[in-house]
């Protein structure tokens, strides 16, 4: 059973930093890849990054972009999203997902995600 667990979330200041954990049990980021999705109440899911395991390689949307960096720990089967420079408005839940294919292969788009995990909440304050 593949099972993916966020963590990480709390209450920062704006301009304060976070790093989120996605822990992956059941699935060997092997040839996969992993997004990072936000939820703020009332608006619809939103692709942050995602990183791939075959080649590393990394994509952002451009709200994050320079100030989030994802990264993988493969003998850990753990990948991490480092936020800095937070804003008010990145306050929502956050997940993690899988996907059986590489980020090249729709990054951002929610549906095209196979397993996900239980979400963590990030709220940062003015």
């Amino acid at each position: 059973e593949v099972q993916l667990q966020a963590s990480g979330g709390g209450l920062v200041q704006a301009g304060g930093y976070l790093r989120l954990s996605c822990a992956a049990s059941g699935f060997t980021f092997d040839d996969d890849a992993i997004g990072w999705f936000r939820q703020a109440p009332g608006k619809e899911r939103e692709g942050l990054s995602c990183i791939s395991s075959s080649d590393g390689s990394t994509y952002y949307v451009a709200s994050v972009k320079g100030r989030f960096t994802v990264s993988s720990d493969n003998a850990k089967n753990t990948v991490y999203l480092q936020m800095n420079s937070l804003k008010p408005e990145d306050t929502a839940v956050y997940y993690c997902a899988a996907k059986n294919r590489p980020c090249s292969s729709g990054a951002y788009y929610y549906k095209l995600y196979d397993y996900w995990g239980q979400g963590t909440q990030v709220t940062v304050s003015s």
